[in-house]
């Protein structure tokens, strides 16, 4: 039986807000822990910052051995690197001081000048919630013990494979192969047991390694390898190339905590691992594409996980892949790498793959997410120092890596630097102009322009004068006012507007005259302080904003709350070209925060946001239906980010759409006058997409002519200005016509 009484299990640090955290303490069953007290101390200067009384009997778990549980709140234990903790008897004395993340010496407290002794094993602060650091093995004393970890949490109960002298030994694990683990499903069908398994070393991050069955079982729906997740040490026989055999709880790991993920299935904590051979060629890698497996091109999932469908649903064809080595031949970039080293590909040079656009990219439209696409992920911990930046088009040669998932998307992880054979994409630029008989507008989301943006007010001033043929009005969204997120109660954005007025004229342009309606200090979304609006630029010298006409759509009945409520309020400016009054409503609708991804745990996917989408786009309907009642030739144009697919319902209900075909007032420039595969303005996880919609009235959808000009949706993010391309709208409006569409 148990002489001593010792520090048993902790648990300080676990992905996202740290729950659970605990220390357990093991002894003699009968043990009173009256006067028995808990000491923690921080490692930067070795200090005490709590001191917790303890108190209970230990109760028998077997063999004289037994523990109890001490709860603390969320980080009340601190994450190192590194603290400790002193365990400390009735008398005073320090019977354990264990440090975690290193070592140090306690200074003051019950603890003072004793030196720590490091556990060796720590929580990395990736691991899910509900795991701790623990001790195993068999014994009467803390030293026949072995910490291990991080496992799976057994606060108030013995560890796994811990007992004392006069228990018998813990049977030994199960056999099982790692397709057995893994099984035909999104979650293992061991899930929580504790087997012993084994496979080559594929690849090694930094909190783990990738293990796979050189044979595998022949199923395609069963994946044979698995992520082995050691936290930050990670053990010596784990080389690339070994055979081992290892035993390891079966887990199913939630990325970010978040139930919005699907899970990895994992094995954690692994002990006995034993090197069958060394020096072993790799499994060969599964060939993404013709010369292999096809992933699905249309269905991500379509029966809500009621079966797995690794043929036709692409959420559970990469998902019968997890963990295993993959190969891309002939991959295309179908989006620029952004700032977190994620680029999205297609095998074959995108041969079957589509909707394919002129420019490469691959486009969402209505009835088809494009499964068959596959983020590309290069991780420092897998792969140091090797993070290329790709734009859509470019070539990657020699792309292989292991398979995992991570922020609702599966992704390859690069095991070996490719090469990028660059596709020349070039920035486009308009070839339509402003003249005496065309107005000239534009519409650029900006992404959170103030006056520190410097050079890339530059580079946006050279965009409009030499791409977008400087148009004779700008709609603009998300200008932030003219200290951007310093929030100090300014919305006034002035300082912005004149930053890139003065650009323009830098850059050849003519000098623009700006004008706005502040929100209310943090109102309207976006970063905090920025104060995010939607504004014009206009040449004075060709049109001219009407006295008094700058004004906003409202919500009309405040009853049910206010749609605009933490979003941006359309603005709306009458200009006059020549004898003819354009009345525009520049809009920035709600964003699809809130929603989830489309290789996520809930299917359909939720598209965030979007009954408060809907119930804006009525208020700006109603908005439009006024103006066309006091005059039913009403040149309206209806321009910006909506934050939506054409598709959608809430599109349906700005244009009118939704009232039926008499009922609609407003016309998509994009699906009037371009092929479905070329409307795009945006690019979200390599699908390109029309966020951003120019919509016009009757008396212009036959005078109108509308460009995309895609200059940033494709490029990496370090080359882009914005995260949004520009569309410009030429209207003819030849001297001469009758002057009407004042619009109110």
């Amino acid at each position: 039986m148990a002489t001593t009484v010792f520090v048993n299990e902790i648990h300080y640090d676990n992905t996202g807000t740290d729950t659970g955290e605990a220390i357990e303490i093991a002894g003699p069953a009968g043990t009173d822990l009256s006067g028995w007290s808990l000491a923690l101390y921080n490692g930067t200067g070795g200090a005490v910052y709590n001191m917790r009384a303890l108190s209970g009997t230990i109760p028998d778990a077997g063999a004289g051995l037994g523990v109890l549980s001490f709860d603390y709140p969320s980080n009340g234990i601190q994450n190192g690197a590194p603290d400790g903790v002193a365990l400390v008897d009735p008398a005073g004395t320090v019977v354990q001081f264990l440090t975690y993340e290193g070592f140090f010496t306690a200074v003051g407290g019950p603890a003072d000048g004793l030196p720590g002794t490091d556990i060796g094993v720590d929580e990395a602060g990736t691991e899910p919630v509900g795991f701790s650091l623990q001790l195993t093995g068999s014994g009467t004393v803390a030293e026949d013990f072995t910490w291990t970890g991080p496992l799976e949490a057994s606060f108030g109960s013995l560890n796994l494979g811990q007992g004392g002298d006069d228990l018998p030994p813990p049977p030994p694990p199960p056999l099982a192969t790692i397709s057995e683990i893994q099984g035909a499903g999104h979650r293992s069908p061991l899930e929580g047991e504790t087997v012993r398994t084994s496979g080559i070393v594929t690849a090694r991050d930094s909190n783990g390694f990738w293990l796979q069955d050189p044979t595998g079982d022949g199923d395609d729906a069963t994946a044979d390898g698995i992520f082995v997740f050691t936290g930050n040490t990670l053990p010596d026989e784990a080389v690339i190339g070994t055979e081992l055999a290892l035993t390891g709880r079966v887990t199913e790991f939630l990325p970010g905590n978040n139930a919005n993920n699907l899970t990895v299935t994992e094995l954690t904590g692994p002990t006995g691992l034993a090197v069958l051979s060394t020096g072993n060629a790799l499994p060969a890698a599964v060939v993404l594409g013709e010369e292999g497996r096809l992933p699905p091109t249309q269905v991500i999932e379509d029966d809500g996980f009621a079966s797995f469908d690794p043929a036709t649903d692409g959420i559970d064809f990469f998902e019968s892949l997890e963990g295993m080595r993959l190969a891309v031949p002939e991959a295309v970039a179908i989006s620029g790498t952004n700032s977190f080293g994620e680029t999205w590909v297609l095998a074959d040079g995108g041969a079957g793959a589509g909707p394919r656009n002129a420019r490469g990219g691959i486009t969402l439209v209505q009835g088809d997410d494009n499964p068959e696409r596959i983020q590309v992920d290069t991780d420092s911990g897998v792969l140091p120092g090797f993070n290329p930046a790709v734009t859509t088009g470019d070539a990657l040669h020699g792309l292989e890596g292991v398979l995992s998932y991570d922020f609702g998307n599966y992704e390859l992880v690069p095991t070996s630097a490719f090469e990028v054979t660059l596709g020349g994409l070039q920035p486009e630029s308009t070839a339509l102009e402003a003249d005496r008989r065309h107005l000239l507008v534009a519409e650029y989301n900006v992404e959170n322009l103030d006056p520190g943006d410097g050079a890339r007010i530059g580079t946006l001033a050279e965009q409009i004068v030499l791409k977008l043929n400087t148009p004779d009005i700008l709609a603009l969204q998300e200008i932030q006012d003219g200290n951007g997120t310093l929030n100090d109660g300014l919305t006034d954005a002035s300082v912005t507007y004149q930053a890139l007025a003065d650009a323009i004229v830098s850059a050849g342009g003519p000098r623009y005259a700006f004008a706005d309606i502040p929100p209310a200090d943090d109102t309207s979304g976006g970063e905090p302080g920025g104060n995010i609006r939607t504004g014009f630029l206009y040449d004075p010298t060709r049109v001219t904003l009407l006295p008094d006409s700058l004004r906003q759509v409202l919500d009309s009945d405040l009853s049910d709350g206010d749609a605009f409520a933490d979003s941006r309020t359309p603005l709306v400016g009458d200009f006059q070209f020549g004898r003819e009054v354009v009345t525009i409503i520049n809009i920035h609708s709600s964003s699809k925060g809130g929603g989830t991804s489309l290789f996520g745990a809930v299917q359909p996917a939720v598209n965030g946001s979007e009954e408060q989408r809907i119930a804006q786009a009525e208020e700006i309907n109603a908005f439009v239906d006024g103006l066309l009642a006091e005059d039913n030739r009403a040149n309206i144009l209806v321009v910006g980010d909506a934050n939506e697919f054409a598709w959608n319902p809430s599109q349906h209900v700005m244009t009118g759409e939704a009232e039926g075909r008499r009922g609609q007032v407003l016309f998509d420039l994009a699906a009037e006058q371009e092929p479905p595969e070329e409307r795009y303005t945006y690019n979200f996880d390599g699908n390109a997409q029309a966020l951003d919609h120019s919509l016009v009235s009757r008396a212009l959808l036959n005078r109108a002519e509308y460009d995309t000009v895609h200059l940033n949706s494709e490029y990496p993010d370090a080359e882009r200005v914005s995260d949004h391309d520009p569309s410009v709208i030429q209207l003819f409006l030849p001297p001469g016509t009758d002057w009407h569409g004042m619009g109110g």
